[in-house]
């Protein structure tokens, strides 16, 4: 009886740890495409689709190459699996920076308060440097090739 109560046990605990395990993979997975958009900020363009796993996987972008610490380094030991904070927690300012003749001048630090502004620095300089290095202009960097129709 012993046995057989041990046995029934440990194959609870086993199918257990299956749907625990199972569930924690299932939550730290990346979406194929995530849609970029800020809370409190509706893009006049329409929000960009950020085909993720696309630069991971076909272009060998690393984690780093986009996440970055408050200094602006990069996350070299970043993994797929691990959290991340959402821009906005450092970007805090919703979309991008005033326009016009009666804007005020900022740094490039103040630039990037506005959450679109980063976006658009980060993506923008990879897809040029990408183009530069590959003699192409396949990656884009036009509000048009990345935003949206709305």
């Amino acid at each position: 009886m012993k046995a057989k109560s041990l046995v029934i046990i440990t194959l609870i605990v086993g199918i257990a740890a299956l749907f625990l395990s199972a569930s924690i993979f299932a939550g730290s997975t990346i979406p194929d495409t995530i849609k970029l958009e800020t809370k409190g900020y509706e893009s006049q363009k329409g929000a960009v689709q950020f085909a993720h796993k696309k630069h991971t996987e076909e272009y060998k972008i690393t984690c780093g190459d986009c996440h970055h610490d408050a200094k602006g380094k990069p996350l070299a030991d970043l993994k797929a699996t691990d959290k991340v904070q959402s821009c906005i927690e450092c970007h805090k300012k919703p979309g991008t920076k005033p326009k016009g003749k009666d804007a005020p001048k900022l740094s490039d630090k103040e630039t990037l308060e506005y959450n679109a502004e980063a976006f658009h620095k980060n993506c923008i300089e990879c897809h040029k440097a990408y183009n530069k290095k590959n003699n192409t202009k396949a990656a884009p960097y036009t509000c048009a090739k990345c935003h949206a129709k709305k």
